[in-house]
C-alpha cells in the first residue's frame, strides 16, 4: 500500500504542472475550442475516464482539451499529469480547465492547490487520452502492407518434420533477408485497398497470424533460417510472409488537426463490415506522405450525392456532405492510416469524407 504523503505529492504535482503549462498558449476560445453553453462547473476524475471524455462534459469538440490545458504537443508528448482523485475546475472568467485536488478525511470538499514532486509512479495511474484498451491490438500488428513491401519481406518455405500448418513452439524455415532482426510477425496479405476516389490499389490489409523468433541464422547463402513460433493466433504455414516486431508504442496522445488541409475519404471498417459506430477503427486514404500523423483529428462527413434537378433540366448538382462526427488517428502509414471512430450521431461507411476540423 503506497505511503499517503506520495499520493499527496502526485496528486499537487499536477495541479502545479497545469497551473504553470496554462500560460503556454493564447485563449482556447480563440481557436474555435468553444465550451458548452450548459458545461459543469467541475468534474471528479474517476479511474476509467480519459481526457477525451472529461473534456466532452465541457468542450463542444473534445479533441480541444489541450488547448485548454495550455499544452503544447511539440513540448509535451506523454502528458501524464491526472489522475483518479483529482477535480477539473471550469474557469469561466478565464475560458480555462483547471486542476485541483481534494484533501482531508471522509471526503472533505475543501479544495487545495499546492507544490510537490510526484516522484514515483509516474504515467502508471494516469488519465490517459483516449481508451489505450480498444486500439492496443491496433498498435503492435502489421495490419497494412503497402505492395512495395511484399518484396522485401521474409517467407516461411516449410514447417518442421513437414507439418502443414505450424503453431506455438513449432519450428519454422524462413528465407530472406533478417537486417540483423530476431523477433518477427508472421501475417498473410488480405483483401487490396482500394482509394474511393482514384480505384488503385494503395495497400493490403494484413492477416496476422503470430509472432516467431529467430532460433539459428543461414550459415549459407541456399539454407534457410530457423524460426520458433513464440505465438499463434491463426495457423500459419509455407508462403506466409515476415515483418519485423514494431516498437512498444506510446499509449498516450496528444489530438490536433492536421498542419495542413486533408481531405480524406474511409477506404475499408476493420473487420469487413459495412457499417461502423463509435470505438471502431476504419482506415483512410491519406497518410504520413499527406501530411497525417498520431494524433491527427478528423472530422467525419456522409459524402454528398450527386442528383439530376428535376426542375432545372435535370443538371446534376451535388449535396452538401453531412458532418456527424469525428476521427482520431492513432496509426499512420505511407499512404494509409488507421482512425478510431469517436462521437458520432450517424453510422460509417465506406466512401464517407475525413476532412480537417472547421
Amino acid at each position: 500500500m503506497k505511503n499517503f504523503s506520495t499520493i499527496a505529492l502526485k496528486l499537487t504535482a499536477a495541479s502545479v504542472f497545469a497551473a504553470l503549462v496554462l500560460l503556454a498558449v493564447p485563449n482556447a476560445q480563440a481557436a474555435s475550442c468553444e465550451f458548452l453553453p450548459n458545461a459543469p462547473d467541475q468534474h471528479t476524475v474517476m479511474r476509467g475516464d480519459t481526457l477525451w471524455d472529461i473534456s466532452g462534459k465541457f468542450l463542444q469538440h473534445p479533441w480541444c482539451w489541450p488547448q485548454v490545458w495550455g499544452l503544447n504537443r511539440d513540448q509535451i508528448r506523454d502528458p501524464h499529469w491526472i489522475y483518479p482523485g483529482q477535480v477539473v475546475y471550469f474557469d469561466r472568467a478565464a475560458g480555462r480547465l483547471r486542476l485541483g485536488t481534494r484533501t482531508g478525511l471522509g471526503g472533505s470538499s475543501n479544495v487545495r492547490l499546492l507544490p510537490g514532486i510526484r516522484t514515483e509512479g509516474l504515467g502508471v495511474d494516469a488519465v490517459t487520452a483516449i481508451d489505450a484498451s480498444i486500439i492496443e491490438p491496433f498498435l503492435s500488428q502489421p495490419l497494412i502492407i503497402e505492395e512495395n513491401q511484399l518484396n522485401d519481406t521474409l517467407r516461411i518455405v516449410a514447417a518442421q518434420e513437414g507439418r502443414v500448418f505450424l503453431g506455438k513452439n513449432d519450428k519454422a524455415y524462413v528465407r530472406g533477408d533478417l537486417h540483423g532482426g530476431t523477433s518477427f510477425q508472421a501475417f498473410r496479405p488480405g483483401k487490396p485497398l482500394k482509394d474511393p476516389e482514384t480505384k488503385a490499389v494503395i495497400g493490403f490489409e494484413a492477416v496476422y497470424l503470430g509472432t516467431l523468433k529467430l532460433q539459428r541464422a543461414a550459415r549459407a547463402e541456399n539454407e534457410a533460417h530457423t524460426f520458433t513460433v513464440v505465438s499463434s493466433k491463426e495457423e500459419m504455414g509455407a508462403g506466409d510472409r515476415m515483418l519485423p516486431v514494431p516498437p512498444t508504442p506510446i499509449m498516450n496522445y496528444m489530438p490536433h488537426p492536421p498542419e495542413h488541409p486533408v481531405a480524406a475519404r474511409i477506404v475499408a471498417i476493420y473487420g469487413g463490415v459495412t457499417h461502423a459506430g463509435q470505438n471502431q477503427v476504419v482506415s483512410i486514404n491519406r497518410g504520413s506522405n499527406d501530411g497525417v500523423d498520431v494524433g491527427t483529428v478528423l472530422e467525419l462527413s456522409r459524402y454528398g450525392q450527386l442528383i439530376k434537378d428535376p426542375a432545372d433540366k435535370g443538371q446534376t448538382i451535388k449535396l452538401p456532405d453531412e458532418q456527424y462526427g469525428s476521427l482520431f488517428i492513432f496509426r499512420v502509414f505511407g499512404g494509409v492510416a488507421y482512425g478510431l471512430i469517436m462521437q458520432v450521431t450517424d453510422s460509417v461507411q465506406v466512401g464517407d469524407v475525413a476532412r480537417s476540423p472547421e
